[in-house]
């Protein structure tokens, strides 16, 4: 189900009430998962040209889950920074999640298991209610974002072997174009461009920046 501009709510007036019910029409369906067809973002949004070339197959397949926390207080995001001590990404700010294994039941199970591996929030406490476009990295990853409502009562608790710190965000910050910067830096020889949205002592940038943006877009429209 897809919703007109003009019946979506504004990133000025988040709707109120249970966050999965207003959510979930405006994401692709959880069954969509599987075969993840139709548009695909990743770092060529901002680099036309710089492309994976081959279909989605030939990328190695990961998820992540976007947890929007639903507080009394109001919504937030919650987001990781990765270990200072990891092969790649080291000390980056990441949604949690990583590879889909081959004893996963698919991108949302293993979104769900990423999560409860690097910060100990067990699978109860989260209710997947839609997907966000997927998302190809420069590093050959093909990226299944899945959106999930965690509710209060769980204190998380960092995998010492995978994650630095676990924070939140303002749902309202993120969903705030005017908080969504680019910017350039050289890699590999050429110049890339990516989103960044620092907060605090926290930089958000590249691919989780990216997500952050599409999310932004399925549910209040483009910028």
């Amino acid at each position: 189900m897809s919703l007109a501009d003009e019946d979506r709510p504004t990133a000025a007036s988040i709707p109120d009430g249970d966050p999965r019910h207003w959510l979930r029409p405006l994401l692709r369906p959880l069954a969509d998962a599987a075969a993840m067809n139709g548009p695909r973002r990743g770092d060529h949004d901002l680099n036309p040209g710089y492309r994976s070339d081959g279909p989605a197959p030939l990328l190695r397949p990961a998820a992540v889950l976007v947890p929007i926390v639903d507080r009394a207080a109001g919504l937030t995001v919650l987001l990781t920074r990765r270990s200072a001590h990891l092969s790649s990404h080291a000390g980056q700010v990441a949604f949690p999640g990583g590879r889909v294994d081959p004893e996963d039941d698919g991108p949302v199970e293993a979104a769900l298991r990423e999560t409860e591996e690097e910060t100990g929030i067990p699978r109860e406490f989260v209710t997947p209610v839609g997907l966000l476009d997927p998302y190809e990295t420069g590093t050959g990853f093909f990226i299944v974002p899945v959106v999930g409502v965690l509710r209060e009562g769980c204190t998380p608790v960092a995998s010492p072997l995978e994650v630095d710190e676990i924070f939140e965000v303002p749902f309202a910050f993120l969903m705030d174009i005017a908080n969504h910067q680019r910017h350039a830096s050289v890699w590999q020889g050429r110049e890339r461009h990516y989103y960044a949205m620092p907060y605090e002592s926290h930089n958000i940038w590249g691919a989780t920046a990216g997500m952050i943006v599409n999310l932004r877009e399925r549910l209040f429209g483009p910028a």
